[in-house]
């Protein structure tokens, strides 16, 4: 677990070592004391810490000005000050330039034990404010895994096999077979669950601002560093990082990557300090990993690193009997979140739904459901409300039997073909070139559907006896 750094600075030893019994009583710090105030504003121009205490009037260097070089190298630090001599214009002055809060000397050791504890918390609220804002996580429409198909009830056990361990964990699969779920179900049941489950998508953060989402940064680490930022491994310590389509890591970042995994520890850019963390690493990707590492786009060395355990999710389309279930639960859940009127498949409609290849697997599924469901103006979802790639898809598949959805509607079609080209004989006295033009369409498609149905243009002729 990475420790809290605290850098105390008063010119009284016996201060100094007031502050430091004081503080050792809090757990998961680390302490610093410099009586040379001289020295301090060197060091706090250099190295980052977690939280500055520091006395007002001090030979060479005063607070104040230790408060301003400690600002501008992290405007985001608390600060508390330490006075003999409280006044109206210090207390302003001090607050002006970003004092957290001041304490008058002599103080009780409790009310610093306190108000310590107070700053330090409230930061930690502040790094994980602003971590959060740049990290969107996507939105899942049902909160656990469904499938009763045998190749999910495999990934449901391997899924708890994997969650009583620690070890880092590789999901493979398709776009869209529910990566991330697997991720967060191996957290939930593990024991990290009630620590941070961080989701991170490799493939969306531009290769630039990479290491630093990663790992963190100084202010003025870079051009347009203007704060001090927590990385995201920093971020997931003692909890899980998922790591989603990791295969577009650039190769420098994957030797990091790799070195932090092995290592457990992690180095801000613009910082000399090494940091330890505890993470449990789940990463995922749809590419194929094996052939990556043979083209020499990927670590080998880090592919072992996450292969510990492994997880290889199956298409939907393979998870038999399941699209029915997923679907009527997705779309009860749509119903709900949209503020629907009761909605429900129509057998025939799901018969559709099973028949489709879903090449984007569940999330195209969702986006399926979701549209028809915000068109649809009846209770009941039919084969003709469906997207027209998933209907014309599906409709050229095998029927599931005699009593299917596509053999009902083949005997239909054929029935309808079979009256309307009986009419249109009938009507053109069986002059095949009038009934095209009436039709509306060639004379060889007409000649090969009456060929179909088996009629004769001539049984239709006025000559005919």
């Amino acid at each position: 677990m990475r420790k809290i750094r605290i850098y105390i600075v008063d010119d009284e030893p016996g201060m100094l070592e007031v502050c430091e019994d004081t503080l050792n009583a809090l757990s998961g710090v680390e302490i610093e004391v410099e009586s040379d105030s001289r020295k301090a504003a060197r060091r706090l121009a250099e190295n980052g810490f977690d939280l500055l205490l520091t006395d007002i009037r001090m030979p060479g260097v005063d607070g104040i000005e230790l408060l301003r070089i400690a600002r501008e190298k992290d405007p985001n630090l608390p600060v508390l000050i330490l006075t003999a001599y409280p006044s109206v214009e210090t207390a302003v002055e001090s607050m002006k330039l970003g004092a957290s809060d001041y304490i008058v000397k002599p103080f009780n050791t409790d009310d610093l034990l306190a108000t310590v504890k107070r700053l330090i918390e409230e930061q930690q609220l502040r790094d994980e404010n602003q971590l959060l804002r740049r990290q969107v996580e996507r939105s899942y429409a049902f909160g656990e895994m469904l499938g009763k198909s045998e190749a999910m009830q495999k990934i449901f056990h391997m899924i708890g096999r994997v969650a009583e361990t620690d070890v880092d964990v590789l999901v493979l699969g398709e776009t869209g077979t529910g990566k991330e779920l697997v991720a967060r179900s191996i957290h939930q049941r593990s024991s990290r669950a009630s620590k941070r489950f961080v989701p991170v998508d490799c493939g969306a953060i531009p290769k630039e601002l990479m290491e630093s989402e990663f790992f963190g940064h100084e202010k003025g680490a870079f051009t347009g560093a203007q704060t001090r930022n927590l990385g995201l491994l920093e971020y997931a310590n003692q909890g899980t990082i998922f790591l989603d389509e990791i295969g577009h890591l650039s190769p420098a970042l994957q030797a990091k990557l790799l070195r932090a995994l092995q290592e457990r520890t992690i180095r801000r850019l613009g910082s000399n300090r090494q940091l330890e963390i505890d993470v449990r690493v789940v990463a995922a990707t749809s590419l194929d990993l094996d052939a990556e590492v043979k083209a020499g786009r990927f670590r080998i060395d880090l592919y072992y690193r996450i292969n510990v355990a492994r997880v290889e999710l199956p298409p939907l389309r393979e998870r038999e009997g399941d699209i029915p279930l997923l679907a009527e639960r997705l779309l009860k859940n749509y119903v709900a979140e949209m503020g629907k009127r009761e909605t429900k498949l129509s057998p025939e409609a799901l018969e559709v739904l099973s028949a489709y290849s879903w090449p984007g697997n569940v999330r195209e599924l969702q986006n399926v459901l979701k549209r028809t469901l915000a068109m649809v103006r009846h209770d009941v979802i039919v084969p003709e409300d469906l997207p027209d790639p998933v209907f014309a898809a599906a409709r050229h598949l095998p029927a599931a039997g005699d009593d299917g959805f596509f053999a009902k509607r083949e005997r239909r079609v054929a029935n309808f073909e079979r009256e309307y080209l009986t009419s249109l004989l009938a009507n053109t006295s069986g002059d095949v070139s009038q009934a095209a033009r009436d039709a509306q369409m060639p004379r060889g498609t007409l000649y090969r559907l009456l060929k179909n149905h088996e009629l004769d243009p001539a049984d239709f002729r006025s000559d005919n006896p």
